[in-house]
């Protein structure tokens, strides 16, 4: 959460909106925001934090533990129409990357832009090639992209 609100006004300016969801309910968010995150990010955190105390959002999100009644750690990219775009769920042992989220918001828009037209490979960073999906690119991917190649 801390990572996500340090770089909070990237996201803005990439016309990104952030939620925080969990179980927790609003009075844990104040008490762990004013006590814990205030101390990690100036401020605290700048989005809003949603309480899913009976799981439906997790549910609906396929994140929800029967079990355990929590709700596994995700990261969804929902584009404008709606539809979900990536997703990414790790246990709570492990931290996700901001900058790889970033990145993937950065793909999907041009790739949004362009119609189609464009296509990121793995790795791909804002200003790198793209490529053009098509008849002419089958069998041919290697000749205009290489991932050992430095880009």
């Amino acid at each position: 959460m801390s990572a996500v609100a340090d770089r909070y006004e990237e996201l803005q300016e990439l016309g990104v909106e952030v939620i925080s969801v969990s179980v927790d309910s609003h009075f844990v968010h104040k008490m762990w925001n004013d006590h814990e995150l205030t101390k990690m990010v100036d401020g605290g955190i700048p989005f809003h934090m949603a309480s899913d105390q009976a799981g439906n959002i997790g549910r609906a999100y396929g994140v929800w533990d029967e079990n355990e009644g929590i709700e596994l750690r995700g990261r969804f990219i929902i584009d404008p129409d709606g539809v979900i775009q990536a997703m990414e769920v790790l246990t709570p042992p492990v931290g996700r990357r901001i900058a790889e989220t970033i990145r993937q918001v950065q793909a999907y828009q041009l790739v949004r832009e362009s119609g189609g037209t464009e296509a990121t490979p793995a790795g791909w960073e804002p200003g790198d090639l793209t490529l053009k999906p098509g008849p002419d690119l089958v069998g041919k991917v290697w000749e205009v992209w290489n991932p050992s190649m430095e880009q």
